[in-house]
């Protein structure tokens, strides 16, 4: 029951972000005196600074180990889903309107935006689709309540890949970039019009933290998969974008 209430948590937690990030965030607020924006984009950064932390300090192996002595290890993997979607809800609930518009643009641009971010979504569910959606969940858990024998980082496009043989798959978007469901989510927070001033944090801060997580978790998964992985690296040579990075 715990692990089901967690996925479907987690879900809520997902259709929330979309639906205040496609409504409440893209009402400009009005603007207001010399420097107003300081206070709202302070408040916003510390907020998703939270919800980061935990992201990825609670998703290292040491962590997730000494939580497991806290809870059943059976429960360790939704324990973290639970509180990684509260911490979303919270984000998005307590997220601080940022006055101004950065861009709103008309005609085939405007169109051109929405066909990109749909492509981000799709590209988000087709990845997603690739890996064990339970397991992401904290629905079923292959390692029998234990950690996930590759490392256990946060990175959901690295984090269920790896088969049996010891190798990566390279199923669709999986063998353009190796982190495609990053990939969609910057399609997803930046390709919106109108582009509001409170929009333009959400998806620089939030894709600040993807470019400085990484690095990390790909670290952790060349310890934990050691050679695997590198074979994977060398396949797949792109991490976001084909051709430039």
């Amino acid at each position: 029951m715990f692990r089901w209430l967690g996925a479907l948590l987690f879900l809520c937690s997902l259709g929330y972000f979309l639906v205040s990030y496609m409504t409440t965030f893209g009402v400009p607020a009005p603007g207001g005196a010399s420097g107003a924006a300081t206070v709202p984009i302070a408040w916003d950064v510390v907020l998703f600074t939270v919800f980061a932390l935990h992201h990825s300090v609670c998703a290292r192996t040491p962590v997730r180990r000494w939580i497991a002595r806290l809870v059943p290890p059976a429960l360790e993997r939704s324990t973290y889903i639970w509180i990684a979607s509260l911490l979303l809800i919270a984000v998005c609930a307590l997220w601080r309107p940022v006055p101004g518009v950065a861009w709103d643009i008309d005609g085939p641009w405007r169109w051109a935006l929405r066909l990109l971010q749909v492509g981000g979504v799709w590209l988000t569910l087709r990845s997603a689709a690739i890996l064990d959606v339970g397991e992401l969940a904290g629905v079923t858990d292959p390692a029998g309540g234990l950690l996930p024998a590759a490392d256990g980082n946060a990175n959901p496009d690295a984090e269920a890949l790896a088969s049996t043989a010891g190798t990566f798959r390279t199923a669709g978007p999986y063998g353009w970039v190796r982190h495609p469901i990053y990939a969609g989510w910057f399609l997803l927070v930046f390709a919106v019009v109108p582009m509001t001033m409170t929009r333009l944090t959400f998806a620089v801060v939030s894709g600040l933290y993807v470019l400085i997580a990484i690095p990390f978790e790909e670290r952790s998964m060349r310890a934990g998969a050691h050679d695997a992985y590198r074979r994977y690296e060398a396949q797949v040579r792109w991490r976001l974008v084909p051709g430039l990075y």
